[in-house]
């Protein structure tokens, strides 16, 4: 049984920042490809940051220079520190596994909502 459990959403005012954690279990996490998303409302879940068992990181371009994706393979934990936050920020945040050489993820957390507004 796979669970991913993310922590650290809230509310935070424009400039702020946030981090977020997930803690995994009955995943191969060491391996895996960790990776966080985000869904707005009315919006399709879209990918913010993943980083590879070996400590590559991707960030799509909206929020290069403002969150770090991070992991720790010792506690199976995988965070985003959120600095710089804009009202656009504002989503629900997925946590996610995803097998190296596959597309998708294969197990997804239940999300956590930031909201970012003054």
């Amino acid at each position: 049984q796979v669970q991913l459990v993310e922590s650290g959403g809230g509310l935070v005012q424009p400039g702020g920042s946030l981090r977020l954690s997930c803690a995994a279990s009955g995943s191969d996490f060491s391996t895996d490809t960790m990776g966080w998303y985000r869904q707005a409302p009315g919006k399709s879940r879209d990918m913010v940051a993943v980083i590879t068992s070996g400590g590559k990181a991707i960030y799509t371009d909206s929020v290069k220079g403002r969150f770090t994706i991070s992991r720790d393979n010792t506690k199976n934990t995988v965070s985003l520190q959120m600095n710089s936050l804009k009202p656009i920020d504002t989503a629900v945040y997925y946590c996610s596994t995803k097998r190296r050489f596959e597309v998708e993820p294969y197990y997804w957390g239940q999300g956590t909502q930031v909201t970012v507004s003054s």
